[in-house]
């Protein structure tokens, strides 16, 4: 007799009621855990699964009857396989605790008004913040972007000329300005402020040999001068007066020698309100028996009687950045934004440097820039933004591997190796701290890399505005410093 299917009672023993029958198993089940809901839900549902478990194996040998089939089949039906179970979560990797706090370092009242941010370049985590999504003035850190902007739309390789042409009236000559600055009136071979600047002396001697070469020239007499290839206002409106006193800045125009010093070899010097008759000056005195000069433009098409050009952008970003050159920044700002067709005036700039940083990816949204120099309060660039270009920067994308290489550093170049900076216990990151630093009557500013004590790469921008002083370079410096010596361990707390 087969077992599995046989519903009659073994030989010698009582009938066993089927499990729904009166008396039968799950009768017996609720009579022993009483009238409780329990019960209930164990008669639909429980007993069910127990039937299908080891409990229904003993269940079937004591009654001889398998679970009914139906029964059987909705259980299984009801029952998750493994394809349909669902499955958990993958585990989150586990986020390292960063425990170097810089926070009473980020606390000291020197800091002003602190905005900062710190990135770690490798892995694009926000490692500390305190504003760091508020666009605010940025002194001389403008200049990173603008430097930026200009190699990208300029190149590196890029140069500003200088020429002369014949004029349309017999003895004339026009000197057009093509936004060269840095065009020297120092005897050639002997250098001022800029390295591998063109000289006036130079395009003299060319104009002179190709006028007397034409038998037919009467005597060169007159000197128009062409400046218009900048427009607009020489001065910035939101400029203080005293930095073109005090020698940091000149009027902005085509046509300058030496970046209109009084002195062509000290970096800081006063500088006239006059920059293009002073250039027109110097040219008429190499020139010789020049008897008028005068503001004008050059006739279409007149014939070229010599040209001079610029050092290279890549040397004047260099000389932008590591001494904080605000005329050269501005040259370059007018630069971009007459390639890129945005204009030739201050009204220009901010389109044509926001242009020339659209290709490297980083949102510029809220990025307001009235110079190139940094010199306004107008500016407003959040310090996240900075932290995001330098991540950039510090991987040398691009053509920014030349403005790298032109930044100051700690304790060894430019004005970060000044007597007043990193010193103390600073000094320990020297060599180390890679920034452009920046200072208005406003505030004080610092952004750039760090090369971390623990081998991380961090970029970061620090402004210390307000109501701040000269000491709030060293409270900046102390910060930075703090950063080096926290490195990927930094806490934003």
């Amino acid at each position: 007799m087969n077992e599995e299917t046989d519903d009659a009672s073994a030989p010698g023993e009582a009938p066993v009621p089927p499990p729904s029958a009166p008396g039968g198993l799950l009768t017996r089940l609720r009579a022993a855990l009483g009238s409780h809901r329990v019960a209930t839900a164990l008669g639909a549902g429980a007993l069910g699964l127990l039937l299908l478990g080891g409990g229904a194996l003993a269940v079937g040998a004591a009654l001889r009857t398998p679970p009914a089939p139906v029964r059987v089949a909705q259980t299984i039906a009801n029952t998750p396989t493994a394809e349909s179970r669902p499955t958990p979560e993958a585990a989150a990797a586990p986020v390292a605790l960063r425990t170097c706090s810089v926070a009473e370092l980020a606390a000291d009242s020197r800091l002003g008004e602190l905005q900062a941010q710190v990135v770690n370049a490798g892995t694009g985590e926000v490692l500390f913040d305190r504003g760091g999504a508020t666009p605010s003035r940025t002194a001389s850190v403008m200049k990173v972007l603008t430097s930026a902007a200009a190699l990208a739309v300029l190149g590196p390789d890029y140069r500003a000329t200088t020429t002369v042409v014949k004029g349309a009236e017999p003895g004339t000559a026009v000197l057009v300005g093509g936004g060269d600055v840095t065009l020297s009136r120092t005897p050639s071979g002997d250098e001022g402020v800029y390295p591998g600047a063109a000289h006036l002396d130079d395009l003299a001697a060319q104009v002179r040999a190709a006028w007397d070469a034409d038998p037919a020239n009467p005597p060169l007499t007159r000197l128009v001068l062409d400046a218009s290839s900048f427009g607009g206002e020489e001065w910035q409106p939101s400029w203080n007066l005293k930095e073109r006193d005090d020698g940091y800045m000149s009027n902005i125009a085509a046509l300058m020698v030496d970046g209109d010093r009084d002195d062509p070899y000290s970096n800081t010097s006063s500088r006239s309100d006059d920059p293009v008759g002073r250039a027109g000056e110097a040219f008429a005195a190499e020139l010789g028996g020049i008897e008028t000069i005068e503001r004008g433009t050059a006739p279409a098409g007149a014939p070229p009687l010599g040209a001079v050009s610029s050092p290279t952008v890549a040397q004047l970003v260099d000389k932008a950045l590591v001494v904080s050159d605000n005329t050269v920044a501005e040259m370059l700002a007018r630069l971009v934004a007459i390639e890129t067709g945005a204009g030739n005036d201050f009204g220009a700039i901010n389109a044509g440097v926001l242009q020339g940083l659209a290709g490297y990816g980083v949102d510029t949204a809220g990025i307001v820039i009235v110079d190139g120099s940094g010199l306004s309060d107008d500016n407003a660039v959040p310090p996240a933004y900075l932290t995001r270009l330098f991540q950039k920067i510090a991987a040398r994308e691009g053509q920014l591997g030349v403005l790298l290489d032109g930044l100051p550093i700690a304790g060894e170049r430019g004005s970060l190796s000044y007597d007043d900076r990193f010193t103390g216990d600073n000094a320990v990151a020297d060599g180390q701290v890679i920034a452009k630093t920046g200072w208005i009557d406003t505030g004080y500013t610092l952004a750039g890399v760090v090369h971390a004590a623990d081998g991380a790469t961090l970029t970061f921008a620090i402004y210390a505005l307000g109501d701040v002083s000269d000491d709030a370079k060293q409270a900046i410096d102390t910060l930075a410093t703090g950063f080096y010596r926290c490195g990927a361990q930094l806490s934003n707390r």
